[in-house]
């Protein structure tokens, strides 16, 4: 385990990507003068918040005692056209 900067426990994991996604990974890490292990935290933070985002939303579509309220019920109780 190495601790960053920041004081935050980081773990080593190895990843196998394509060639295409590696090249590109590489030239944003350069051109912004970021590290490629940001890159790939920052986007990992992002896809990981709306996959969860997801599993609950598709948890309360499965629940079999749900209550469902009509969109166009919705649309007349706020006044809407």
């Amino acid at each position: 385990m190495i601790i960053n900067r920041k004081g935050i426990d980081l773990v080593t994991q190895s990843v196998r990507m394509p060639d295409d996604l590696a090249s590109r990974l590489d030239e944003v890490a350069k051109s912004t003068k970021r590290t490629k292990s940001s890159f790939i935290i920052e986007a990992l933070e992002r896809y990981l918040k709306e996959r969860e985002d997801l599993e609950i939303a598709l948890s309360r579509l499965r629940d079999p005692g749900a209550e469902w309220v009509d969109h166009e019920d919705v649309r007349d109780e706020l006044g809407l056209d």
